[in-house]
């Protein structure tokens, strides 16, 4: 592979190459400008803009996508821009570019929107550019076609201009309120406001709770392909039992689907075999999958419109659940079924996480199971040592979504109809927890999954994936042949 300095790879033999002479770039190309109709969702953005500008009259807005992030050296990790940017644009996965800038400037009857978008190297011969073969970060010859403005104008529906213009746009001095921490210029050419900046977020985060129908078909999609990818692990089991690190394979078959189906991970999968279950993160994933063993799948493919999935299995490796382990995964499941059955519009947000936690807590007291001893209170808060997290949360372009939302309108809020969330209670029993009987340590199972609160109750998106024990372990003698 070519350094990105331009100059030859350790492959080469050559220890550089020759400055191409002036001009050799700037002719001899064939006109090659797209029509570009709207993208999904652009309609959908348009509404959401101008929610943005309703809520903020006589206010600049300034909404940057991020920039790159360095990988190793001259490598980045695959762009991803930041969800308020695409919930306002509606932009779709490799048409993302870079250190965009949306900004809303206020006008007499409300904002003019225009989006600050690097466009398709220059390839004039008097544009006095060398970016087309010489910037391996932003040139067509490394990272491949841009769109122009007007083919970005055309696909998002909004107004466009050149990246390099943006601080010419923030100079009049007009009240400003930026997403901050995304764009080193943008932060350096607006003073902050705490307080105005963080009104913003919190707006934007809110503006994401309910669901349009258009979001919640990208997340119908996304839990779909989800659910295929448990459908390629259940089939890989045998062969990941054969391998020295089979949560890398298991890793790795549900990482295929997500890029064959979307543009890829919502976040890194969790792939956790045996003890590693009970760790509520487990992404290291280098570890067996043994026969005997549960293996604890927590996964989402993130659709092309960066909505994404997430689903969690906990599978016995050899087909068949052991007693204690059907045991644990029981009380789970009927945890998740009370929590199922609290989630309605109109509800107190907390009430599936106070139904689920409530039916834990009973079942761990009917085993005998009292981590602090006799003399603390009982109740679901003492069940916490082998309960850990919560029991679920918004989902949507982010795993966890609307993470910067009020609490009074989101965890002390009440569900609404258009809400999406998941419900995913798990007990995990820490391979050295002497609370515990011996035979329970190092089993952690969690079941998740992903709803939408509708009219009148929930629908499931994942229903494509059995839940109970017996359902699990029919599911996975029949994908086995």
């Amino acid at each position: 592979m070519d350094r990105r300095d331009g100059s030859a790879g350790t492959g080469d033999r050559a220890t550089g190459r020759p400055a191409a002479p002036e001009g050799l770039f700037g002719h001899g190309w064939a006109a090659t400008d797209l029509a570009r109709p709207p993208v999904p969702g652009a309609a959908w953005a348009a509404k959401r803009r101008a929610a943005v500008s309703a809520r903020f009259p006589g206010e600049r807005v300034v909404v940057p996508s991020g920039g790159l992030k360095v990988r190793s050296n001259d490598f980045d990790y695959a762009f991803r821009p930041h969800s308020a940017f695409i919930h306002l644009t509606a932009e779709q996965g490799t048409g993302a570019v870079p250190d965009s800038v949306l900004v809303f400037e206020p006008t007499g009857g409300g904002h003019e929107v225009t989006l600050f978008v690097r466009p398709r190297s220059p390839r004039d011969p008097g544009a006095g550019s060398t970016e087309l073969h010489q910037d391996p970060r932003h040139g067509e010859f490394w990272v491949g076609r841009r769109r122009t403005l007007a083919e970005t104008a055309d696909a998002l529906g909004i107004g466009t201009d050149h990246r390099d213009r943006v601080e010419a746009a923030l100079g009049a001095h007009v009240p400003t309120r930026v997403v901050r921490g995304q764009d080193p210029l943008v932060d350096s050419l607006v003073p902050p406001s705490a307080d105005a900046d963080e009104e913003l977020l919190a707006f934007l985060s809110e503006l994401r709770l309910v669901k349009d129908a258009w979001e919640i078909e990208q997340l119908d999609s996304a839990v779909r392909h989800t659910v295929a990818g448990f459908h390629d692990v259940a089939g890989e089991l045998s062969h990941a039992m054969r391998t020295r690190r089979g949560e890398r394979w298991i890793e790795g078959t549900f990482n295929r689907r997500a890029r064959l189906e979307g543009h890829g991970l919502g976040f890194e999968t969790i792939a956790a075999a045996g003890a590693h279950a009970c760790a509520l993160h487990w992404t290291r994933n280098d570890g067996p999958v043994r026969d005997g063993d549960l293996l604890l799948l927590d996964a989402g493919v993130e659709a092309d419109s960066f909505y994404t999935g997430d689903v969690t299995r906990t599978l016995p490796v050899g087909g068949r659940f052991s007693d204690v382990q059907r045991r644990v995964y029981d009380l789970v499941f009927a945890a998740q079924s009370a929590g199922i059955a609290a989630l309605r519009p109109g509800a107190p947000y907390g009430a599936f996480h106070d139904a689920a936690t409530r039916v834990i807590a009973e079942g761990l007291d009917a085993w005998g199971l009292r981590p602090g001893g006799r003399h603390l209170p009982h109740g679901p808060a003492l069940y916490r040592r082998y309960t850990v997290c919560g029991t679920g949360h918004m989902l949507g372009l982010d795993c966890h979504d609307c993470a910067a939302a009020r609490d009074e309108t989101y965890a002390g809020g009440t569900l609404e109809a258009g809400h999406v969330l998941t419900v995913e209670p798990g007990l995990y029993f820490q391979p050295d927890d002497l609370t515990v009987p011996e035979e329970l340590r190092g089993i952690g199972v969690r079941i998740e999954d992903d709803f939408v609160i509708t009219a009148d109750g929930a629908r499931c998106l994942s229903s494509g994936l059995p839940r109970d024990a017996d359902g699990i372990e029919a599911w996975m003698s029949a994908t086995r042949g």
